[in-house]
């Protein structure tokens, strides 16, 4: 195996890494133990699965650690492309980094709320199980804002994608694709209270999933195409 593919594959084991922990994470746990409009039973489901809760934690610090490296291993396999938009591919990702290990101190705040400190004794539970649900909140606008650059990074990485040669084009425009569904998936978010509840909201981010889950595969199963095709795409 060349080196180029070894880089690919390492890219796609990274990619399936930032993948599985980020569904268990953001998608399998929450389904779990969060319940709409409904402080108290969110608070007891936490309460009685505080490892799940943990271990939600634990998932998305792998995540992002993951997701750390995966842009530099991309720029590596792809920066003979186009070095511009493969710096701005690192750039994007590498901002959401900070931003998203921040945001999980609400998780952390979570923790320290349902496993009942001594001092939080002298608070009422109602108020307890409201300023779970507030904290809880606020980790969904900050996995908002993480989103911005979520988004961002997926259309030099789309456009490296399409341009390569040795990777296949339709990834590279559902990547493109991607990231304008996750910026209107923000947008939208943002500027309207009751988003979630137009059918469009479910879709919306389903091309960056789709390009997301396919160049994984892609660079962990197959490779690259052929090396040789690099040259030829960068002298286009």
């Amino acid at each position: 195996m060349n080196s180029c593919n070894k880089t690919a594959r390492w890219a796609g084991f990274l990619y399936l890494v930032v993948i599985m922990t980020g569904f268990f994470s953001l998608m399998y746990v929450p389904s779990r133990l969060i319940v709409g409009q409904n402080p108290e039973l969110t608070f007891q489901h936490i309460s009685s699965s505080a490892l799940l809760f943990r271990l939600s934690i634990a998932g998305s610090m792998l995540c992002y650690i993951a997701f750390m490296l995966l842009p530099l291993v991309l720029y590596q396999l792809l920066k003979s492309v186009n070095e511009t938009y493969a710096k701005l591919m690192v750039i994007f990702a590498l901002v959401s980094i900070p931003i998203s290990f921040i945001n999980l101190q609400s998780k952390f705040s979570v923790l320290t709320l349902v496993e009942g400190a001594e001092y939080l004794k002298v608070f009422d539970e109602k108020y307890l199980q409201a300023q779970v649900m507030l904290l809880l909140n606020n980790y969904n606008k900050g996995i908002l804002i993480a989103q911005v650059f979520w988004g961002m990074w997926l259309f030099p990485l789309g456009y490296l994608v399409y341009k390569s040669g040795f990777l296949p084009k339709i990834l590279g425009v559902f990547l493109i694709a991607g990231c304008f569904g996750y910026i209107s998936n923000v947008l939208g978010r943002t500027l309207i209270s009751n988003f979630s509840e137009y059918e469009i909201s479910g879709y919306i981010t389903l091309p960056a999933t789709i390009g997301e889950v396919g160049i994984c595969l892609w660079l962990l199963v197959m490779g690259v195409k052929n090396k040789k095709k690099l040259a030829v795409s960068v002298n286009e």
